[in-house]
């Protein structure tokens, strides 16, 4: 399967985005390589719109609660807000008009546009969206903490897949919603669209996803 072609299918900016040129053949080769893909994308930046210090770069139209902590290599894009409290770190790229809130973590992650993590959330080694709303508490786990083999699986058309990594979040669709305390476990692939309810328990490994990829 052509991952490449999947993600599109999931996030309808990723060809217009400067992601779109690294073709990588699968969300978890993007994840895995993030620290270097995001310095690679420092070298990129425009010195006019962006603030570069300490391999950071922050769209001057973006405010930076104080209070919050950021670790390069980061890059955030216009018109975001990071709240105080709030943790990036591991290699991380955000799109425009993105929400970090009091609490929350994202840790090698990619966030398009419109995407909010509202408050005591963790998002890790994961693609997100346009449009994704985490409410408060609502994480997106990394790790198979629970048993011995660590490797994460994710579903696709039905079928487990390897993904050759101990570490991987998931891919969230475009226009994704997940409830206040809702848990998805690794390897997720949730279409555009679905919503994850309030203090539910989204493993796709397990065949319990309200639909697969």
């Amino acid at each position: 399967m052509n991952y490449f072609n999947h993600l599109k299918s999931f996030i309808s900016a990723w060809s217009a985005s400067p992601l779109n040129s690294l073709n990588l053949d699968a969300p978890w080769d993007l994840t895995s390589e993030s620290v270097s893909i995001v310095q690679l994308l420092l070298k990129q930046m425009d010195l006019t719109e962006y603030a570069v210090n300490d391999e950071i770069a922050v769209h001057r139209t973006t405010i930076i609660e104080s209070g919050a902590v950021l670790k390069g290599p980061l890059v955030i894009g216009p018109q975001c807000l990071v709240a105080a409290g709030a943790y990036l770190r591991g290699g991380n790229w955000i799109g425009e008009r993105c929400t970090f809130g009091p609490g929350s973590e994202l840790k090698s992650s990619f966030v398009f546009a419109g995407s909010k993590l509202a408050h005591f959330n963790f998002v890790g080694d994961s693609i997100l969206g346009e449009r994704v709303n985490l409410e408060a508490g609502s994480i997106i786990c990394n790790y198979r903490n629970e048993r011995d083999d660590k490797l994460v699986l994710a579903m696709s058309h039905g079928s487990l897949i390897s993904t050759g990594r101990d570490k991987f979040g998931a891919l969230i669709g475009d226009d994704c919603r997940l409830g206040a305390n809702a848990v998805v476990a690794p390897g997720a692939l949730l279409r555009p669209a679905t919503v994850v309810p309030r203090g539910s328990v989204l493993d796709q490994e397990l065949g319990h996803a309200n639909r697969d990829a």
